[in-house]
């Protein structure tokens, strides 16, 4: 059963991007055109897999003017839990599969007078149709281990030659992105990171602590953060309803589990969709989306990735 109305769709292309990162063409059945979407646009894949339905979000890197099929890039994790093996390893040309509606917590800032997009790995992907969708200026500092582990490198080198640096880490003339070159903006720039989470915190970080507002920072991560110790704990609902959150389960899941119609989307903590006011107990906050002082208020908790610091919670829902 799916969460949220979906699309079908076909496999219509497969591309090898990558030694590790394959390319995926999604057609409707129905021949219609796929709805419109925004650059750093997203989607949620539904594939029935060996152990369940498998659901998973992937970047949109095909143009945001064509509405014909959709394009994902999907690299292989050496910690995959299923998503990105079973892509590589089952999926083929003709398969049917459901998505979701195109959905965008990681768009584009037109307050900027410049963009500067940070890429590592297959962090690249959301940049893709953002650099697509912009009339304005912008730049791309882009990570990986070598040219051929370069997802998208001939791409970018035809459409953006002078948009783009490189940084391989390994090889004949490595060389590494350093945070420091966030030192070289103009004012008016607005700083865009993805990639593994100890790299969008190190430049996120970094660009606080160098005088970059806030509201010019912009992320966005593939998976949720994980607490440093996690808990089981329990949550009363405003109906009545009690439900226990074990420590490997998220409030969010938990919640679903037990037949609560909670909100959610983006799962990773950055949206806000989610977002439960609390009644009574502690809150571990594990989000990017509250500020600093709605943390401290403690009165409200991001069900998808924040948990509870006190052994109960009671919620408004």
């Amino acid at each position: 059963m799916y969460k949220e109305k979906t699309i079908p769709v076909v496999v219509k292309e497969i591309h090898q991007e990558t030694p590790n990162v394959k390319r995926f063409t999604l057609a409707p059945l129905d021949g219609w055109g796929l709805p419109s979407f925004s650059g750093g646009s997203n989607i949620t894949t539904y594939i029935e897999g060996n152990s369940g339905l498998l659901e998973r979000h992937y970047s949109i890197t095909s143009h945001p003017d064509n509405r014909q099929y959709y394009q994902i890039a999907i690299g292989l994790s050496d910690v995959s839990t299923g998503g990105s093996l079973y892509w590589h390893q089952h999926v083929k040309i003709g398969d049917r599969l459901k998505i979701s509606y195109p959905k965008n917590h990681f768009s584009i800032s037109f307050k900027a007078k410049h963009h500067v997009f940070y890429a590592a790995g297959i962090g690249i992907t959301p940049f893709i149709s953002m650099m697509a969708d912009l009339d304005s200026s912008f730049e791309l500092h882009y990570t990986a281990k070598s040219k051929e582990k370069c997802a998208f490198y001939d791409y970018l080198q035809q459409n953006y030659p002078q948009q783009c640096k490189f940084y391989f880490s390994q090889g004949e003339g490595a060389k590494r992105l350093s945070a420091d070159s966030l030192l070289e903006h103009k004012i008016g720039t607005h700083a865009y990171f993805c990639g593994p989470e100890s790299f969008i915190t190190a430049f996120t970080d970094f660009a606080l602590k160098n005088g970059y507002p806030s509201s010019s920072i912009h992320f966005e991560r593939f998976t949720s953060p994980r607490p440093k110790s996690a808990n089981s704990f329990q949550v009363q609902v405003s109906n009545g309803l009690t439900v226990d959150v074990l420590k490997d389960q998220t409030l969010l899941e938990a919640l679903l589990e037990a037949g609560v119609k909670a909100p959610f989307s983006c799962r990773v903590g950055s949206c806000g969709t989610c977002a439960l006011k609390v009644i009574e107990g502690e809150v571990d906050h594990y989000d990017s989306f509250l500020s600093e002082k709605q943390k401290t208020a403690q009165n409200v908790i991001l069900s998808c990735v924040s948990r509870a610091k006190s052994e109960k919670l009671v919620i408004d829902l």
